[in-house]
């Protein structure tokens, strides 16, 4: 073939330049490129081969060499795939997106599965020059009486192509670094940039260093190395029962595995091989607690393993990596349009083959295609967990508390999710019983009070006593009270428990804005803290005329507190508990209770006097003796009786501040003191 000369086809000048310093965001990605391009080379001729249009050698395996040379300030990338003619150079690289992978498959759909074909643009090559002055291509074709071909460019438009001297099929590409970017000559830095890319890719990838003679000594009694042994060095005469020296040629390293376990089918995987590819890929040495394998080939292709690590932090802290594959090449990490954001929690790698990319291979275009894909894994994940509830509920209940911020979170972002998720939302009890909404709903027998402890209105009517019995229990139905604090609130669960009412752990911070959700989604669930309220069930049924002994008296005892703790706008209910042992407490309406909360996270309301104290009201026990002292008003102590009585009943509620506590630790030494005298 005669020397060629001409200029590149493109339509403008100044497209080139762009290529090469806009089309991909980062520069390191021409390794995947180039590694992508040798991938479909050896994947073609394979189909060919299949399909009878080639005969491969019996001992072919197909492989990448990526060679560095710092000296000479170059990188070779060599693969034995199809090659190229002098007319396929001319159309696929002088030629700007020209895609030879798009024509291979176009040519041969009807002939070959085009899965692993990763090309579609053919503007990969043209990476190269981000970081080369100067590209070579030395190509032979794998067609009968093919030439080889030589081409060179700098960088520009004008490039040169003549016959070559490559003996083997394949095609070999070297660039010329430029010194600013000389570290992609390193080989610790190719190693890493290749294994971020290409470390599932279908063709083994080899990475060497050129002329990588070593000198290694060996002593007596170690096994000689494995590696090609170029020179033996006499030892010195001293040391001849010691050690020899050996000159050796370092082996190329296998850098990628071509089947990875995601393309595996879920039934051919074990529990081990599961953990050890999570700890490689993820760098986690602790175990997930299990692991959901995607595997779907209508209507789009899509493989890849979620795994559900170990959550033991706030949930807006945790962060997890879903790496996205298209073809076994590494696209990106957590990209949100495939990835629904809740999911973003969780470890794991999806391929898809069908994604439909921009020109650079490193975002998505806009595609309802993509909604579609997003929403199929998030109906996977839902399916996973509810058919654990159903069929392993005792698995499913081991892992709760680690997974129940990320389901909750999936919850809060997600509607379906949400839909497919709420009758499998566990709730774990006062006795750390796990159940289910549902489950919290039934309804349960009322308790009948002891006889002693109840005294009762003679005079009311039967009929509407029964009334109200059918109303609070229908109300009692759709109640769940929870806590957030075992220990905080320790003295309303005791009396709870005392009273054979029920209440669930709520104690994490996403738990608040989730129940809200729940009321919200399904109507007549209501849910309050277990110190929102006092009901029936705590206070002793009185008749009238002691109610109306007692209220006169919450008017007397409230104008006491309020000038003993000066505290003209503190709210004081007096009730007649059925624990004669309690004898104050503070309760907080759930409303103003979630009101605070919500001012609390947007910064809100901090400085606003009184705002942590709307919707309090401190309760006072009517059978308890203190109270009652409090109200005969005659003993000299009361004022500091009504301060104890405060801060016990707020440190039941919540910790106090600093100054608080210090004075009620001074207060209670004094109170001590007294019993002494």
């Amino acid at each position: 073939m005669a020397n060629k000369h001409g200029s590149l086809s493109i339509n403008s000048d100044n497209i080139f330049p762009i290529i090469k310093k806009w089309l991909y965001s980062d520069h390191d990605i021409f390794y995947r490129e180039l590694i992508s391009n040798g991938c479909d080379a050896i994947t073609k001729l394979k189909k060919l081969d299949m399909m009878g249009e080639y005969s491969l050698p019996g001992d072919y395996e197909g492989k990448i060499e990526v060679i560095c040379n710092p000296e000479d300030k170059t990188l070779t990338f060599i693969d034995n795939g199809l090659g190229m003619t002098a007319d396929e150079v001319d159309e696929y690289i002088n030629q700007i997106a020209f895609s030879g992978a798009t024509d291979f498959i176009s040519k041969y759909k009807d002939k070959a599965n085009d899965d692993q074909i990763i090309g579609h643009f053919g503007l990969g090559f043209y990476s190269a020059f981000m970081v080369a002055d100067e590209v070579h291509i030395d190509t032979l074709s794998y067609k009968d009486g093919a030439t080889p071909v030589h081409w060179e460019c700098d960088g520009g438009t004008e490039f040169s192509m003549s016959d070559g001297t490559k003996a083997e099929v394949g095609t070999k590409i070297t660039l010329f670094v430029n010194d600013d970017v000389l570290e992609f000559c390193n080989i610790y830095k190719a190693r890493e940039v290749i294994k971020k890319y290409c470390s599932f890719m279908p063709t083994e990838i080899f990475l060497s260093k050129y002329n990588t003679d070593e000198t290694q000594i060996i002593k007596k009694g170690e096994e000689l190395p494995t590696d090609e042994i170029v020179e033996t060095i006499a030892p010195k005469e001293d040391d001849k029962e010691k050690e020899i020296t050996l000159k050796i040629k370092k082996r190329p390293e296998l850098l990628n595995e071509t089947n990875p376990l995601w393309c595996k089918h879920p039934n051919d995987c074990t529990k081990d091989e599961y953990i050890e590819f999570y700890r490689k890929v993820f760098q986690d040495y602790k175990e997930p607690l299990f692991w959901i394998h995607l595997n779907m080939d209508y209507p789009f292709n899509l493989k890849g393993i979620l795994y559900f690590p170990k959550i033991n932090t706030e949930y807006e802290s945790i962060e997890g990596t879903i790496k996205l594959y298209n073809n076994q090449v590494f696209i990106a990490d957590n990209i949100k349009e495939v990835i629904p954001e809740f999911l973003m929690l969780l470890k794991g790698v999806i391929d898809c083959p069908d994604l439909p990319l921009n020109v650079s291979r490193s975002a998505l275009q806009n595609d309802g295609f993509v909604n579609k894909i997003s929403e199929y894994i998030t109906k996977k994940v839902a399916d996973k967990l509810s058919g654990m509830c159903k069929t392993s509920k005792d698995e499913y209940e081991k892992y709760w508390d680690d997974i129940s911020p990320f389901i909750k979170f999936g919850c809060l972002k997600d509607d379906k999710f949400c839909e497919k998720m709420t009758d499998y939302i566990l709730f774990k009890n006062l006795d750390g019983k796990y159940m289910t909404l549902p489950e919290c709903l039934e309804v349960k027998p009322i308790d009948v009070e002891d006889e002693d402890n109840v005294e009762t209105n003679e005079n009311a009517p039967e009929e509407d006593t029964t009334d109200k019995s059918d109303e609070n229990e229908e109300k009692k139905e759709k109640v769940i009270y929870y806590v957030t604090d075992e220990q905080q609130q320790s003295q309303y669960i005791a009396m709870f428990k005392k009273a054979k009412k029920d209440a669930v752990i709520l104690n994490h911070n996403i738990d608040q804005p989730f129940v809200s959700q729940l009321e919200s989604k399904n109507e007549g669930v209501k849910f309050l803290r277990i110190d929102a309220d006092l009901t029936d069930d705590f206070t002793s049924k009185i008749s009238k005329k002691e109610q109306e002994e007692i209220d006169k008296a919450t008017e007397t005892i409230g104008k006491i507190f309020k000038k003993a703790l000066k505290k003209e706008e503190i709210k004081v209910s007096l009730q007649k508990l059925k624990n004669k042992k309690i004898a104050s407490m503070i309760t907080l309406s759930e409303e103003s209770r979630r009101m605070q909360d919500m001012m609390k996270m947007y910064g809100m309301g901090m400085n606003m006097p009184g705002m942590d104290k709307d919707g309090e009201t401190l309760v006072l026990n009517y059978n308890h003796p203190l109270v009652k002292t409090i109200m005969d008003g005659e003993n000299e102590n009361s004022g500091i009786i009504c301060e104890q009585l405060y801060d016990l009943a707020r440190l039941q509620h919540a910790p106090l501040d600093a100054e608080e506590m210090a004075r009620f630790i001074e207060r209670s030494n004094s109170m001590m003191e007294l019993l002494v005298k």
